[in-house]
C-alpha cells in the first residue's frame, strides 16, 4: 500500500488561543473594569490571530543559536548567530508592547493582568522568546525605582519600547560557580573606575572581573548583575548591582571614543548545551574589566535585585501555565477529530479519556487563577494603590505562584501527550518541546526548596504576613452566599482546616522539613481561595458557567491533594522532632551507609 492510500488522520483544528480557551476570558472578566476588559478582550482577539498564523509560521524559522569565537586570522571576535525566527519574533514582541505595556499602565493596576494575559497567550508558540523579555521587564522596573536621573532617562526608555530599532533587550548575570542560587558566594568583583565624565553620568562607574556562569540572552543589549564591592567574608552584604552593557556605544555614549565599537571587555567561554530553551542563547561568560554602572546603593545589591526577581517570578509562573494551557488545547482539539471505536466515536465522546482531560483542566483552572490572582497583586503594588497587607501577601504567594506552577504543570502537559497517543510524542506537535523548554521553570529563579525557604523567610520577617493571610482568607469564605454554603459545605470545611492548620505550622519554630511540603500545600489553599473567590463572582454575577464554577472548586479541595498536602505538613508537624535522625537515615537512604 502506498502512503497516499487507506486511512488518514483529519489533523486537529489549530485553535484561537484566547477565543476558545474555558478559563482566561473569564478571569479577566471578573478582575478588569467593564470598558478595560473590552479593549483587553479586544486586543487578545486580535493578537491570537497573529499567534494562529503568523508567529506560528516564524517557528518554522527558528534554529539553535550558535558562536563563531575567531576569525579567519585568528583574532577573538565572539560573533554570536542566532536564527530569523527568533530575531523576529523578538521584534514582534517589542512591537506588541510585552514589556511596555507594564510601564504604559493604561490601565493603572489592570496593566499587569493585560500585559500577562497578552504574554500568557503568545506563551505556547513563542519558543521562550518571552525569557528575555521578562528579564528585561525586570530591569526596566529596577531601573525605574533605583536608576540615576541619566539611566531613567537614557536607558529606561530604550528598554520600555516598542521600536524594535530603538529598544533594548536586559539579561540578567547573577548564578557563578562557586554558589549557583546562593549569590554569596559570587566572585566577580568590581573596582570603581575613572572615566569620561560623558559615561559617569550614567552612574557610578565600576570595572568587573569575573566569571558569569549562566547568562541567558547573550543576545542582549545589557544585562544586569551582581557583582563583590566589599570584603568577601561579608558575603551577599557586599554584593551591589550593575548595569552591564554588552557593547559600547550604550545610551548614546562610547567607552572608546577612538574605537566605532567595544564588546566592553566580554568573552563569550561557550553556549551552554541545554535539555530545552535551546533557541535561548545562554553562555558562559568571562568579564575583563567590564564597565558597569552601579544600580542602587552600595554593597545593597540583593535588596536591589528583588524587584527583578519578583517580576521574573511571575514571568516563570505564567510560562508553567502558559504553555500547559496549550498542551490542553491541542488535546481537546485531537479529540474533536480523531474517530475511535471502529469508527463509530469521537475520543471526546470516551468517557475516560475526558476524564483525564477534566483533570487536567481542573489544574489548568486552578493554577490560572493563582497567577492571575498574584499578578493582580503586582500591579495594585507598582502603581501605589496596594495595601500594607497586600504587598505583605505579595511577597509570600510570589514564591508560590512560581514554585507550585512549576512544581504541577509539567504534569498536566505530559497528560496532554499521552492524550495524543504515539502522536504526542512526535515533535511536529510541540507537547515534547513544550515539556522540555517548561522543565527549567523548576530551576530558573529559584528551585521549589529555595524558594520554600524565601516564604518561611518572608513569613517570619514581617509580622503582617500571616496575619494579612489570615484575614484575606477569612474574607473569601465569609463571602460565599448562604445557598452556595451549603452546596459546598465538604469543600469549605476542608479549606477553612486547611487554612488554619497551614498558619499555625508557619509559626516559629518551623521545622527544617516543613518548608518544602509548606510551599504546596501554600499553592493548593490559595489555588482554592482564587477558585472561590471566582466563583462566588460567577454565582452572584449569575455567569453561564457558575455551576462549573462551583464544582471546580469542590473538586480541587476535595479530590486533587489540598486534603494529602495538609495530613503531610501535619505528618511532619507531628512527628517527635529528631531532625538530626531523620538526616542521618535519608542520607543512608540515597548515598548507603559507605556513602559512596
Amino acid at each position: 500500500m502506498r502512503i497516499e492510500q487507506g486511512f488518514h488522520q483529519t489533523p486537529f483544528p489549530l485553535w484561537h488561543p484566547y477565543d476558545t480557551d474555558l478559563v482566561l476570558p473569564q478571569i479577566l472578566k471578573r478582575i478588569l473594569p467593564a470598558d478595560a476588559f473590552q479593549d483587553v478582550s479586544a486586543d487578545l482577539e486580535r493578537f491570537g490571530r497573529l499567534v494562529n498564523g503568523p508567529i506560528r509560521e516564524l517557528n518554522e524559522l527558528c534554529s539553535d543559536p550558535k558562536i563563531t569565537q575567531y576569525d579567519n586570522w585568528g583574532r577573538r571576535i565572539d560573533k554570536l548567530h542566532t536564527s530569523e525566527g527568533w530575531r523576529e519574533l523578538k521584534k514582534l514582541a517589542i512591537k506588541e508592547g510585552l514589556v511596555a505595556i507594564f510601564y504604559e499602565r493604561k490601565f493603572g493596576e489592570y496593566s499587569r493582568v493585560w500585559g500577562f494575559a497578552k504574554s500568557f497567550i503568545f506563551q505556547g508558540d513563542s519558543n521562550v522568546v518571552m525569557c528575555p523579555l521578562s528579564m528585561t521587564d525586570g530591569a526596566a522596573r529596577v531601573i525605574e525605582l533605583l536608576g540615576t536621573a541619566d539611566m531613567r532617562a537614557r536607558v529606561f526608555p530604550r528598554l520600555t519600547s516598542r521600536d524594535p530599532s530603538q529598544a533594548y533587550i536586559s539579561g540578567q548575570w547573577m548564578t557563578e560557580r562557586p554558589g549557583g542560587s546562593d549569590v554569596s558566594q559570587t566572585e566577580t568583583t568590581a573596582t570603581e573606575a575613572t572615566h569620561p565624565s560623558e559615561l559617569r553620568a550614567l552612574g557610578p562607574v565600576y570595572n568587573l572581573d569575573g566569571f558569569k556562569w549562566f547568562s541567558s540572552a547573550t543576545d542582549a543589549d545589557m544585562a544586569v548583575a551582581l557583582a563583590r564591592t566589599g570584603d568577601r567574608s561579608l558575603g551577599s552584604r557586599s554584593l551591589s548591582l550593575f548595569l552591564v552593557p554588552m557593547r559600547f556605544p550604550f545610551a548614546g555614549v562610547s567607552l572608546h571614543p577612538q574605537l566605532a565599537h567595544s564588546n566592553n571587555g566580554i568573552e563569550i567561554h561557550r553556549l551552554k548545551n541545554k535539555l530545552g530553551t535551546r533557541l535561548v542563547p545562554t553562555a558562559e561568560l568571562s568579564l575583563n574589566a567590564t564597565t558597569g554602572f552601579r544600580i542602587g546603593d552600595l554593597n545593597a545589591g540583593v535588596k536591589s535585585i528583588t524587584p527583578v526577581l519578583n517580576i521574573t517570578r511571575l514571568h516563570s509562573a505564567i510560562t508553567s501555565v502558559g504553555c500547559l494551557s496549550r498542551c490542553l488545547s491541542i488535546a481537546r482539539a485531537y479529540a474533536s477529530v480523531r474517530i475511535v471505536d471502529h469508527g463509530k466515536h469521537l475520543l471526546r465522546d470516551v468517557s475516560v479519556h475526558t476524564a483525564t482531560l477534566a483533570k487536567v483542566s481542573l489544574l489548568y483552572r486552578a493554577l490560572a487563577h493563582l497567577v492571575f490572582g498574584v499578578v493582580h497583586l503586582l500591579g495594585r503594588v507598582e502603581t501605589g494603590v496596594a495595601s500594607p497587607a497586600e504587598e505583605a501577601r505579595l511577597r509570600l504567594l510570589t514564591a508560590v505562584a512560581k514554585g507550585f506552577a512549576a512544581h504541577k504543570a509539567c504534569g498536566g502537559m505530559e497528560e496532554c501527550m499521552a492524550a495524543l497517543g504515539g502522536e504526542g510524542y512526535m515533535e511536529e506537535n510541540i507537547i515534547s518541546r513544550l515539556i522540555r523548554d517548561c522543565l527549567v521553570e523548576k530551576i530558573w529563579e529559584g528551585t521549589i526548596n529555595v524558594l520554600s525557604l524565601e516564604l518561611i523567610r518572608g513569613a517570619h520577617s514581617n509580622p503582617l504576613a500571616l496575619k494579612s493571610l489570615a484575614e484575606w482568607s477569612k474574607a473569601i469564605i465569609d463571602s460565599v452566599p448562604p445557598q452556595m454554603e451549603r452546596s459546598l459545605s465538604e469543600a469549605l470545611s476542608i479549606l477553612r482546616i486547611s487554612v488554619q492548620y497551614l498558619l499555625s505550622a508557619l509559626k516559629p519554630p518551623v521545622s527544617q522539613f516543613v518548608p518544602r511540603p509548606a510551599l504546596i500545600l501554600f499553592g493548593h489553599v490559595f489555588a482554592a481561595l482564587y477558585l472561590l473567590e471566582h466563583s462566588v463572582w460567577s454565582s452572584v454575577n449569575d455567569e453561564s458557567e457558575k455551576e462549573i464554577d462551583m464544582e471546580c472548586f469542590r473538586r480541587w479541595v476535595v479530590e486533587e491533594g489540598l486534603v494529602e498536602a495538609t495530613e503531610e505538613v501535619k505528618r511532619i508537624v507531628g512527628s517527635p522532632e529528631d531532625g538530626g535522625r531523620r538526616t542521618d537515615v535519608d542520607s543512608d537512604i540515597v548515598y548507603g551507609k559507605a556513602k559512596l
